[in-house]
This record gives structure tokens, C-alpha cells and sequence, in this order.
């Protein structure tokens, strides 16, 4: 019965989502046509995500390590167990936000209006792919707009989940743009819809996200990224094994 009841709330929380996705598309594409109206489409889908998981019945408690200063430009650096995460980020993060995330986004009905605008696709398996959307998330970056990432790539195959190997370029990015890292620990989202909830279903609950003090890149250099990288890694799964 619990087994039935994860997957029509699976279902329910799937409608929920396309129906205020096809709601807010003329808001969606109107923002998203010129570059000077992103904040307003920032705006769009926080607004959307604070809608849709409260319609399933998913709720956020953000636990902050310090306040995070308004108007500063950040990189979102989190982990990624479940397709709620994009809903989540987009609630955290303040003003000027975009996404980097894998090509295969551009597919996505509900995504791919942002990932053919604001946010960034990259073929992690094309190194010119790479290269080119790192070079725009850089001058993103410079113009004062903060980036959302998730460090491991995709959400892994194994449950319950672990936290994997993260790639690189974030942190070396961090540390040429001069810009301050927010490890995002979050905690058990993915014991209320793990990856898209089709193997499990989903059910409503309570979400628990660490967002832990912003590390700055001030006085490191580019040989310094990879313990830049494994002392993010350290911080988010500290925070997921002792949950």
C-alpha cells in the first residue's frame, strides 16, 4: 500500500509540475527574450517552485551557517540526489542566478526554455563543449550573475546515495573569477523523491538543506583547485553522513 500511495503522489507531483510549467511559459518566454529581464525570470521560477512544492506537499527548512550578503555574486555548489534540487536551488539562491547542467537538458520540456537562454548546457564528453561554457559562465560570472552547479555531474546510480567523485572546473573557475564558494549539503531531499521517483515514487515531507559559510578563493591560485575541490567535498559529506 505505501508502495502505491509513493507512486500516484509521484504522478500527482509530476502533473502538478507540467500543468504550472505550461501556466507560467508566457511569463517564462516574455523574461527570458532579452538578457536585462533574467532577473525577473529568476523571479518566474522561484516563484513556480515555491508554488509546485507546496501543491505536493514538500517543504524546504534551510538551516544557514552565516547569512548569505544580498547582492553578492556566489557559486552554488551542492549535491545532487533528486530532480527536486533544480527547485530548490532556484528557492536559495538570490537575484542574478543561472544553471550549468548536461546537454541532455536542452530535451527537457519544463528546462529547456532556460537552458536556451539563461542557464549553460555543456557536453562533458566534448572538451570544445567544455571549454565553451565555462568561458560563458565566466563572463556571466564577471557580469555579476551567480552560478548554480552540482560538482558530481548527474545523480548516481547507487541507493541510498553517496556522494561521488566531483569534477574539477567549478573550483578552478572559482579561483579565476575570484568568487566565493557556497557548499549546499542537502540532507535527505532524496528520501522524498529520489532522482525522477520512478524506481521509488515520491511522498511529501519535510527537506533539510545545510547551507554551509562561503569559502572564498581570494588568496588561491589555480594550482590550489584541488584542494579547493576536496575541501567542498569534505564539507558537503560531512553533512550527509552525520544526518
Amino acid at each position: 500500500m505505501i508502495t502505491l500511495l509513493r507512486h500516484v503522489h509521484r504522478l500527482y507531483s509530476v502533473l502538478i509540475i507540467l500543468v504550472f510549467s505550461i501556466l507560467f511559459y508566457p511569463f517564462y518566454y516574455y523574461a527570458s527574450r532579452k538578457p536585462e529581464r533574467y532577473l525577473l525570470l529568476n523571479r518566474f521560477r522561484k516563484l513556480n517552485s515555491h508554488i509546485c512544492s507546496f501543491l505536493i506537499g514538500v517543504y524546504y527548512r534551510f538551516d544557514f551557517e552565516v547569512p548569505l550578503e544580498k547582492g553578492k555574486t556566489y557559486i552554488y555548489c551542492a549535491n545532487h540526489t533528486s530532480n527536486l534540487d533544480i527547485m530548490i536551488l532556484c528557492i536559495l539562491a538570490k537575484g542574478r542566478f543561472h544553471f550549468m547542467g548536461k546537454q541532455e537538458l536542452l530535451e527537457n520540456p519544463v528546462l529547456k526554455i532556460f537552458f536556451k537562454t539563461i542557464d549553460v548546457p555543456v557536453n562533458r564528453d566534448s572538451k570544445i563543449s567544455a571549454f565553451r561554457a565555462f568561458k560563458k559562465v565566466g563572463d556571466n560570472l564577471e557580469q555579476g550573475m551567480s552560478l548554480i552547479i552540482f560538482p558530481e555531474g548527474k545523480i548516481d546510480n547507487h541507493y541510498p546515495p553517496k556522494l561521488v567523485h566531483f569534477k574539477n572546473g567549478p573550483f578552478r573557475l572559482a579561483i579565476e573569477k575570484n568568487i566565493a564558494i557556497v557548499p549546499v549539503s542537502m540532507t535527505d531531499v532524496w528520501k522524498k523523491m529520489w532522482d525522477d521517483g520512478v524506481k521509488y515514487g515520491t511522498r511529501p515531507g519535510l527537506c533539510h538543506i545545510y547551507v554551509h559559510k562561503p569559502i572564498s578563493t581570494k588568496e588561491l591560485n589555480i594550482d590550489d583547485s584541488d584542494l579547493l575541490k576536496d575541501r567542498i567535498f569534505e564539507l558537503i559529506n560531512n553533512k550527509l553522513v552525520h544526518r
